[in-house]
């Protein structure tokens, strides 16, 4: 417990020192943000700021993992890690598209899913294949399990892990909504890993405690960086690699629902968009934009949104009580 402790506390100061060297090397890379022409008008200031400062929390999180290697028992943490960076190199790919080109398109919306899919069967094809993952689907607050044949697990996995992660994606539209919404997610995960045993496991998430509440020095409104794709998949894979390394996917339906509800906006929007040819459900999707468009300012929307997801989690853990107790 206190080397997780430790992890969590030494990531704060390196990802800070990161992003102090970071910043100007985006700076002079000129690696800006383009701000989107459907997007607020209002975030036009935005444009230039630098972005993939996801990197930093990136790198802290290997770095942590890697000294921990001589005390570790269990390595299964690194295929977490490995599925998370692979999303996030998938993010960087769009972010550098992007930065080439000089606008807000990077990747093709079916470029994405398709490394999307293909980086999540691996993952899942490794992590069974190793014994790190069985085919169990466990019912939060029912405290029971029903085991799936093995190509159905998978399937049902890559479906949730590619939502999960393009969900994680569409949140990180405000000055530190993405990073504020995760925290809780990881203290979630850091503390149930530790009741489950699973304590190399949980130095992944604590790493991210430490690490997101740096970045947040750099990214709170007005932010000096963006994570960018490149982080906001990162943590996407995280967030959904640790569900399924923990075996309780499900529980994503409320560590996630910040993510969920941001997704739904978007697929609300569009659906009644379409079917009363041409009215809207929302002032704009995702739905922070549509509280923007009503008056709140960016840091009432990250606190609100951050404290409902630390509610979900804080519910999340009730939810496993059975499986802890």
């Amino acid at each position: 417990m206190t080397r997780i402790l430790l992890t969590g506390a030494a990531a704060f100061p390196l990802t800070a020192l990161l992003g102090y060297l970071l910043l100007p090397v985006l700076r002079a890379l000129k690696a800006g943000q383009s701000i989107r022409e459907v997007g607020p008008t209002w975030h036009n200031y935005k444009a230039g700021t630098p972005m993939m400062g996801g990197l930093m929390f990136v790198f802290s999180t290997i770095v942590c993992l890697l000294v921990n290697i001589p005390s570790m028992g269990d390595y299964s943490v690194f295929y977490v890690l490995m599925l998370a960076l692979c999303f996030g190199f998938i993010g960087f790919l769009d972010d550098f598209t992007k930065i080439r080109h000089h606008q807000n398109l990077g990747l093709t919306s079916l470029q994405k899913a398709m490394l999307q899919m293909a980086v999540s069967a691996v993952f899942l094809y490794a992590m069974y294949r190793s014994g790190a993952m069985d085919t169990h689907l466990y019912i939060p607050f029912f405290n029971v399990r029903f085991d799936l044949h093995p190509i159905v697990y998978i399937f049902f996995a890559m479906f949730v892990m590619v939502g999960c992660v393009n969900a994680v994606n569409l949140t990180d539209g405000v000055d530190g909504l993405s990073s504020s919404v995760t925290l809780p997610v990881m203290v979630f995960f850091t503390a149930a890993s530790v009741a489950l045993g699973k304590y190399d496991l949980a130095l992944l998430p604590a790493s991210l405690v430490g690490g997101l509440i740096a970045y947040l020095f750099y990214n709170w409104h007005p932010a000096k960086v963006f994570m960018g794709d490149t982080g906001s998949l990162f943590l996407g894979g995280v967030v959904c690699s640790l569900a399924f390394a923990l075996e309780m996917p499900l529980i994503l339906i409320l560590v996630g629902f910040v993510y969920i509800c941001e997704t739904l906006s978007v697929i609300l929007q569009v659906g009644y968009f379409k079917a009363t040819h041409g009215k809207r459900l929302f002032k704009m999707a995702p739905i922070h934009h549509h509280f923007e468009m009503c008056g709140w300012k960016e840091e009432k929307i990250v606190l609100s949104f951050a404290a409902v997801s630390a509610v979900m989690c804080l519910l999340a853990w009730f939810g496993i009580s059975g499986l802890i107790g």
